[in-house]
């Protein structure tokens, strides 16, 4: 996102118990920078299964889509559409997990109770909801009523080491990632909706890619950022555009994988887990 908000709560970061492999594990990651229109479930769950599909063919172990991808992002429709985790949107993820036998890192909607949460889940190959996170700079100027804020971040053991997941502008949280980087994470998935006005594309990928770098030197791992393809359709961004430009950087910043501007494309790229 192009904004960013202070963090002023104490942070706090939970590893739940699992596997732990020694880092620099290799893996490979589907990247799948897909069309995600708002309010069009239906439509964008055929569009993820269709990058899903095309991730595992090309040898997926891990396939990160972006941020929102089956409501969209800032739609006020979420309020009275979106469901709990778990519920119908995340089964569906998880029946995608298990169909293709990869782990999936998803951006989804999620209601609890009177609150609206911009949410990301990691399902691994057997369907299991591995982790949950919640953002924490949720850009509340952007929707009335705006997201509830989440609290803290998230990382969990896998079998491809310890696997963290952020959202979007929480990467401009300056404590919200070094809160990751105590963690020690082997690699970090980050769903994103990366948008700003027509007109400043292509340019503005570049502040994408010097974002995700920035990150990685923080936390020391590979970052991988996927991002939307596509517009926004509501609130005082109306017209922004999501420029594609996903990317993947090792731990020291060095560029694995940069997707194509303003268009759909799935990309797989091989990643050795770990400090560089």
């Amino acid at each position: 996102m192009l904004k960013a908000r202070a963090l002023s709560a104490a942070l706090l970061c939970l590893i739940p118990m699992g596997m732990s492999p020694a880092r620099g594990h290799d893996v490979r990651v589907g990247i799948a920078q897909i069309f995600a229109l708002d309010g069009d479930r239906e439509g964008n769950f055929v569009r993820i299964e269709n990058a899903v599909a095309e991730a595992k063919r090309e040898g997926a172990e891990i396939v990160c889509l972006p941020e929102s991808c089956i409501l969209g992002w800032e739609n006020p429709a979420a309020h009275a559409r979106a469901h709990p985790i778990p519920g119908p949107d995340s089964e569906r993820l998880s029946a995608l997990a298990r169909k293709y036998g990869v782990y999936l890192c998803a951006g989804l909607d999620e209601k609890d109770g009177d609150r609206l949460y911009d949410s990301c889940i990691l399902v691994d190959d057997h369907g299991a909801i591995l982790l949950k996170h919640r953002k924490v700079n949720v850009l509340p100027e952007l929707m009335t009523p705006p997201y509830s804020v989440g609290k803290g971040c998230g990382a969990v053991a896998t079998k491809f080491g310890t696997v963290g997941v952020l959202i979007c502008a929480d990467t401009f949280v300056e404590e919200l990632v070094k809160e990751m980087a105590g963690t020690k994470p082997d690699l970090l998935l980050v769903p994103y909706g990366w948008a700003a006005p027509e007109a400043e594309w292509p340019g503005h990928g570049k502040l994408l890619l010097e974002l995700v770098r920035k990150t990685a030197g923080v936390v020391r791992c590979p970052v991988v950022g996927t991002d939307l393809a596509g517009e926004i359709a509501n609130g005082p961004w109306t017209g922004h555009v999501y420029g594609g430009q996903s990317v993947a950087v090792d731990g020291s910043g060095r560029l694995l994988a940069a997707l194509r501007d303003r268009d759909r494309e799935v990309a797989v790229v091989a990643i050795k887990t770990g400090a560089p």
